[in-house]
Parts: C-alpha cells; sequence; structure tokens
C-alpha cells in the first residue's frame, strides 16, 4: 500500500463510522414509533371474528328501539329582531320644569295614567284669565240681547227708528262674537294646560323614561317611550331567493334564542322592495309570544322548504361523555345473542323528545335507552 492509498483509507475511516451511527438512530427511533403505535402488540379479536373491537355487555333488561327514518321539512332560518307592533314616545309640547315623575323603566300603565307633572302655575293663571273674559263677554252679549229685545218689537212697531234696531242689532253680533272669542281662548287656554300633564296613551309597559325631576322639557322632546307587550312582532331579512315561500296570513314558526323556544306568528306583512346591498327584503311576522319577550330581543323566522329524510333516536338513548355523544348500540355478539356496544355519534336538529343523528348509526338498527 502506497502512503497516498494509506492516507486516503485514513480519511474515509471516520465518514463511515459517522454514517453507521446515524443509520442505527434510524432504526432505534422507528421501532421505537412502531412499538408505540402497538404493531407489536397481539390484536384483541371482536365478536364474530372481527378484529378491533371489544366485547359488549350482555342487553338484560335493557329498553330497546329502533333507529327511525323520518321526512320532515328543511328548514331555512332568517335572523331578525323582535319589536313591539304598538310602540310609541310620548314628548312634550311645552317649555317647562319637570315637577314629578310617576313611572319607571319597566313599569306597566293603563291607558290615560299620568306619566309626568310638569310647572303649569302661568298656564292655570292663563286659564283663569281666559275664564274671567268669558265671563266678561257673557255680560255684554247678555246687555246686547236684552237691548235687541227691547227695541225690535218697537221697530215693529213703527215707534223706534231702522237705525236703532241696526245699532242693537250689530251690538248684538258684535258682543255674540266677543264671546265666541273669549270662549276659544278659554278652550286653548285648558288644553294648553292639559299639555303639562303627560298621560299614556295606551295600556303598555315603560320602556325608558328621559327626565327627572327638575329638569326642563323643551318642546318635541321625548319624556317617556312605552310599548303594547300584548302584540308583538319579529322583522327579519329574508333574502329574494326564499321570499316566494312566504305569504301574508299564513302561519310560520319563530324561535327566539334567548329563551330556546320556538313560537308560531303569522306572516303580518312582506316589504314589497329589496334592499339594494343584501337583496333582502323585511318580512313581518306577528302572533300569540311566550312570557319573557322583550323588544330588541333576537330571534330567527323558520322558513319550510322541501322535505329530507333524517334519522331520529329519542333523547333518552343518548349519552353524554365530555365532549362526546354516545349510544349502545345492540349488536349480535359471538354466541349468536345481543350485545350492547357504545358508539360515538354526531347529532343535529331536535323534534320534541327525538334527536336527528346525523352519522353513526344506520336505519332499523337498535339502541338502548338510558336507565332514569
Amino acid at each position: 500500500m502506497t502512503i497516498k492509498q494509506t492516507a486516503r483509507h485514513i480519511a474515509v475511516g471516520p465518514v463511515l463510522r459517522t454514517a453507521g451511527v446515524g443509520l442505527g438512530f434510524t432504526v432505534v427511533v422507528v421501532f421505537l414509533l412502531l412499538a408505540l403505535a402497538g404493531k407489536f402488540s397481539p390484536k384483541i379479536e371482536r365478536a364474530g371474528g372481527h378484529a378491533g373491537a371489544v366485547a359488549g355487555r350482555p342487553v338484560g333488561n335493557a329498553t330497546l328501539v329502533a333507529v327511525v327514518a323520518r321526512r320532515t321539512p328543511v328548514i331555512e332560518s332568517a335572523v331578525g329582531t323582535i319589536g313591539a307592533v304598538h310602540e310609541t314616545s310620548v314628548a312634550s309640547k311645552l317649555l317647562a320644569r319637570v315637577i314629578e315623575v310617576h313611572v319607571q323603566a319597566g313599569q306597566e300603565v293603563k291607558a290615560g295614567e299620568v306619566l309626568v307633572q310638569l310647572d303649569d302655575k302661568d298656564l292655570q293663571a292663563q286659564l283663569h284669565q281666559a275664564e274671567a273674559g268669558v265671563s266678561a263677554a257673557q255680560a255684554a252679549r247678555d246687555m246686547a240681547q236684552i237691548e235687541y229685545d227691547r227695541v225690535k218689537p218697537l221697530y215693529e212697531q213703527g215707534i223706534e227708528a231702522k237705525t236703532a234696531f241696526d245699532q242693537a242689532d250689530a251690538a248684538l253680533k258684535g258682543a255674540q262674537a266677543q264671546l265666541e272669542q273669549a270662549q276659544q281662548a278659554r278652550a286653548h287656554a285648558q288644553a294648553t294646560l292639559d299639555y303639562a300633564t303627560i298621560r299614556s296613551p295606551i295600556d303598555g309597559k315603560v320602556v325608558d323614561k328621559r327626565v327627572e325631576v327638575g329638569d326642563t322639557a323643551s318642546p318635541g322632546q321625548v319624556l317617556v317611550a312605552l310599548y303594547d307587550p300584548t302584540r308583538m312582532q319579529l322583522v327579519a331579512r329574508v333574502r329574494e331567493s326564499l321570499t316566494h315561500r312566504l305569504e301574508v296570513g299564513q302561519t310560520i314558526g319563530v324561535h327566539v334564542d334567548t329563551l330556546g323556544m320556538t313560537c308560531e306568528g303569522r306572516v303580518s306583512e312582506i316589504v314589497p322592495e329589496a334592499e339594494s346591498a343584501s337583496r333582502t327584503f323585511s318580512v313581518k311576522v306577528t302572533g300569540p309570544c311566550p312570557p319573557g319577550i322583550y323588544s330588541g330581543m333576537f330571534g330567527r323566522l323558520l322558513i319550510p322548504l322541501d322535505e329530507e329524510e333524517v334519522l331520529v333516536i329519542p333523547r333518552t338513548a343518548v349519552r353524554r361523555v365530555g365532549q362526546l355523544d354516545l349510544v349502545e348500540v345492540a349488536e349480535t355478539g359471538a354466541d349468536g345473542g345481543k350485545v350492547l356496544q357504545r358508539r360515538i355519534v354526531q347529532l343535529g336538529r331536535t323534534f320534541g323528545d327525538d334527536m336527528q343523528v346525523l352519522s353513526g348509526l344506520r336505519a332499523g338498527e337498535e339502541v338502548a335507552l338510558a336507565k332514569g
């Protein structure tokens, strides 16, 4: 071996040793991964000779029910906001100081009940002045009537001149006009005085009071907001492709998420104009709603579409374990008898006491009801 060959052998030796160590480490890692994956563990035979399943427990006295296929309409929802059909805001017609507030938010009131009282001292003085004007005009009219009644027969007998009769007639008519003017001024003063007492125009519930004692109310300022809680409606935005399935007078479901319940309503109005940005129509649904419904709550309009076939099982057959929904399915065991095997299912909508099964079961299979 030459000196050159010896040098090459010495240089290649460490490289081969390094490659060998790396290959050995890789083999060890692969072996560990296979062991963790269970590749070297014996398989558990399932009843019936299939691998990968654990033997179930006997059915015993468990109650079995079949998985049923049911046809039900497909429901499309449209979100909306619940509000009152009749909602009103009571505003002031005067510039006056608030001296009394008789209501709070959430309070129920009757039509005609006093809500807010404004300072009316000046208005009462104006009314008294107007009433005095009516009394004076009434007295003047009475005197004119007496003079007219005296002159008229004398004129008819030719004793009084026509000029005197015309003067008496004009005086009576002028006094009558003055009396009517005074009466109108009194009515105006009375109406203005009535504006100082703010009353409820409807039977309803107070949404909000926006003044306190000592505040100065201005003309047009809203003092109290009211609504009628006995007539509520859902105003939903429905896309144009679904509006042809709705018509005025149609009975339809409304789901209130906060209460977790569905009630029925009636389509009262479909606004015949689409919003250009979203291509949706406003649909108003009114009807009986459960207690606890408030204006401004979130709701869903349930629009029925075509029917579909769904699998359902009783709610009592489902067991909740952590984040999983499990059922016990009756299967044929190794000895030919029925045993219960736990199976994970994916659930969908609720139909009364039944639950929709999206995956994990087939129609005709039997599941066990949970014991109370």
